[in-house]
């Protein structure tokens, strides 16, 4: 550990870790046409996929993370490049289900693998991406998702 962060909080490290992430991930998938944001709801959108789902843009967002009116535009800007295909939902109309075309399933299959070698770097300090080590850290990050925020909670009992 630098000493930059021997001190540092876990949310600052957190923060830390996910915009060298981030960045890492820009730089990685820019030649391919993507940001990192777009590469999150395509790779998305494969996985889902390939379970045979076509997911409606709230449940991508839902997925992701991501706001509802960002994949919103994002859905938009990668349909304009030919990578993702938008169809109204003939359960819902006022819905909107997202699929990749096939440049969509190409170009984010070639983002995979380069995304994919730079998860093995990152994950290389705590074994590798199938070591016990990255396995825990897995689980531990999984439980710290789950857990829910509520950014009104501390400050309702301060005023109570």
């Amino acid at each position: 550990m630098s000493s930059a962060t021997e001190s540092a909080t876990a949310g600052f490290l957190v923060w830390r870790l996910s915009m060298k992430w981030r960045v890492a991930v820009d730089r990685a998938v820019a030649p391919l046409g993507l940001t990192h944001a777009q590469y999150s709801l395509m790779a998305s959108l494969y996985g889902m996929g390939r379970s045979g789902l076509r997911p409606s843009q709230r449940r991508l967002a839902d997925h992701t993370g991501l706001e509802p009116l960002y994949v919103s535009k994002l859905a938009r800007a990668l349909e304009a490049a030919g990578h993702v295909a938008r169809t109204r939902d003939p359960n819902d109309p006022r819905a909107m289900q997202l699929s990749l075309t096939e440049q969509g399933r190409d170009v984010t299959g070639r983002a995979i693998t380069v995304v994919q070698g730079l998860l093995d770097q990152l994950l290389e300090p705590l074994g590798g991406q199938a070591g016990p080590r990255t396995l825990q850290f897995t689980r531990e990050l999984a439980a710290l998702l789950d857990a829910p925020l509520d950014p009104h909670t501390e400050n309702d009992e301060e005023q109570s």
